[in-house]
């Protein structure tokens, strides 16, 4: 195999932190477009950020993106069973709804639920790189972000015509099947990708005694599609479109009460309920690029419906509609540049409820570049007026010193905030009665962070305060005073060896409520680990897996308690073979030791499994 193509995995995550590598293994550079709404260099960028690259998806086989993004530091997850089942990311130790999702820069945020995005089905068939830029990123994307984004984006069609298809079986009787046909010239292109996974699962509600064997399985369906087209005037103006859909069912097991308002465990984990999914996203933009500057007016939307068998439960059919312009001027021979735009949203729940707000935004992002390019400096300002919430300012401003080609110092400070979503304002929960709270405002938030850089290390500092943070007591209700997250980040990769690389990653937590108790289901400690080995010719060999440390989460029969649910440490293994250019094959083994762990007490997790896969492309 190509030294080049052998190496392309660990040399392509090595460029996040270093361009050395880069220049070693003649890759291009990685460049991202969600720190500042224009396609940057990595390296140019102040932001912290993280890039899963279509190398690291091609060899390490994530069925979901839950899966790869937990590989990142400062990440952390939380679900309520196996595949399918409700996840929660936790971002530098901010709740899923303070991060903002996109798919191709279309929002996936629900407003109809409670946890942001639906990453619980989210699958990796179709993904081409993943990228994660933390801290408040308010003041460039509004409301939603002021934990971070994280921005999923898609293949684009190769030139030429295409075809590939890829089959995997493994554990629990699991199935998965992708197909990608795409065809590119110079004036069209188009991909369509189609995907399947049929899983029969493991029971979702475990108690923490039991053998989950013991209980019936819940199964898990997802059928997703996407398609891009595009279509080239001439070389200066472009029009594109995408549509993707997610359709799924999820088997979970219903909580059930005694007399005393208190959870059977042993029902709850045998009982039988279903929820279907389908979430639809999709985009047009027109693009002009000219001598003075690149341009796009855009129109994006985004649906979710949710409909479940127990009868106690309200159907949910939310959207949010998103038309913009925004125009990118470079200045200073192009070394800097001005990113302005206008953006008008609009948030609906159609069903039951049938309410809906809406936010208008104009927004500036400047970048300069001096001192050679050895400083970097960038500034973000945003304005949002929302029809239901108070008028809103959010600002930004990072730089970056490269003290030698090596060696940089940065620092990042920003505000940010996050508006109620449809069901914490309005929500009829059912048999419940009434949950929601039409007095919610939005929570506000102020961090920063410092960053030193060399070659394949990092270390970093982050310390986050957030005011009037949205909990639970009488229904949803805004909590006075500041909760506080702070936290260290280590990250080192490098090849420690000719064809032996290696990837360490250190969290360290802190995140207390008003009243200084710690909030649920952040681990104060993790580490990742992992080692890829490329010495066999047409063969990888990959070691990887992660330790957590202390975490508590909701006691599952007692609300009011909290249950320790860390201190384990999980190893999963992989090996690729290539058996012609045009032919792989892979096998991956997970909790290869049958670790006996939970993430949230009384929710099971998978013991130790396997799957085998091919994969060709014509």
């Amino acid at each position: 195999m190509n030294k080049k193509i052998t190496t392309s995995l660990v040399a392509s995550i090595l460029i996040a932190t270093t361009t050395l590598q880069a220049k070693e293994y003649q890759l291009s550079p990685i460049t991202v477009t969600s720190a500042t709404k224009t396609e940057q260099s990595i390296k140019d960028v102040t932001s912290n950020i993280d890039v899963i690259t279509a190398e690291e998806i091609e060899e390490r086989h994530y069925k979901t993106v839950a899966e790869a993004l937990n590989t990142i530091p400062g990440i952390s997850i939380a679900s309520n069973g196996g595949i399918g089942q409700p996840t929660s990311i936790y971002l530098r130790g901010m709740d899923s709804n303070k991060t903002l999702v996109l798919i191709d820069g279309i929002r996936y945020n629900d407003p109809t639920g409670l946890n942001g995005a639906n990453f619980e089905h989210i699958m990796m068939g179709n993904v081409e790189r993943i990228e994660v830029i933390k801290g408040a990123q308010s003041s460039v994307w509004g409301a939603d972000a002021s934990g971070g984004v994280i921005n999923i984006i898609t293949k684009n069609a190769q030139e030429g015509t295409h075809a590939s298809v890829g089959i995997e079986y493994g554990s629990f009787d699991t199935k998965r099947v992708n197909a990608t046909i795409s065809h590119k010239n110079n004036n069209f292109d188009a991909r369509l990708n189609l995907s399947r996974i049929d899983a029969d699962g493991f029971t979702a509600i475990a108690p923490r005694e039991k053998d989950v064997n013991d209980f019936e399985d819940d199964g898990y369906k997802n059928t997703s599609a996407d398609l891009k087209l595009g279509y080239n005037f001439d070389e200066n103006n472009r029009i594109s479109g995408s549509y993707g859909i997610i359709d799924a069912k999820t088997d979970y097991d219903n909580q059930v009460y005694d007399a005393f308002w208190s959870i059977d465990p042993i029902a709850s984990a045998n009982s039988k309920a279903r929820v279907k999914i389908k979430n639809s996203y999709s985009n047009i933009n027109y693009e002009n690029i000219n001598s003075f500057a690149t341009t796009n007016i855009y129109a994006n939307r985004s649906t979710f419906k949710r409909e479940y068998s127990d009868n106690t439960m309200p159907k949910y059919n939310g959207s949010v509609h998103e038309y913009g312009i925004k125009s990118t001027i470079p200045y200073l021979n192009n070394s800097s540049f001005i990113t302005v735009g206008a953006d008008y949203k609009k948030f609906e729940h159609k069903n039951d409820l049938r309410k809906k707000y809406n936010s208008k935004a104009i927004y500036l992002t400047n970048n300069n570049k001096f001192n050679n390019d050895n400083t970097i400096l960038t500034e973000s300002l945003r304005f949002d007026s929302y029809d239901k919430f108070d008028n809103k300012t959010t600002g930004k401003i990072g730089i970056k010193q490269y003290i030698i080609d090596d060696l940089s110092v940065s620092s990042n400070y920003g505000t940010g905030y996050n508006v109620p979503t449809i069901y914490q304002l309005f929500e009829l929960a059912g048999s419940w009665g009434t949950v929601g709270n039409e007095n919610l405002q939005p929570e506000k938030t102020k961090g920063y962070d410092v960053q030193l850089a060399y070659k394949g290390f990092s270390a970093t500092y982050f310390d986050t305060k957030i005011n009037n943070m949205i909990g639970w007591g009488n229904g949803y209700e805004n909590i006075e005073g500041n909760s506080k997250i702070k936290g260290v980040e280590l990250a080192y990769k490098k090849d420690v060896m000719e064809d032996l690389f290696l990837n360490l990653s250190y969290t360290h937590l802190s995140a207390k409520d008003t009243e200084n108790e710690r909030l649920l289901n952040r681990p104060n400690d993790k580490v990742g680990f992992g080692i890829d080995y490329y010495g066999i010719s047409k063969l990888h060999l990959n070691i990887n897996g992660e330790y957590i440390g202390d975490r508590v989460s909701p006691d599952f029969v007692d609300y009011t308690k909290a249950a320790k649910t860390g201190n384990y440490t999980l190893w999963n293994t992989g090996v690729n073979y290539e058996i012609n250019k045009n032919l792989n094959a892979y096998l991956r083994i997970d909790n290869i030791t049958d670790k006996n762990y939970q993430v949230v007490d009384g929710y099971a997790t998978a013991s130790r499994s396997a799957y085998v896969g091919i994969k060709a492309s014509f």
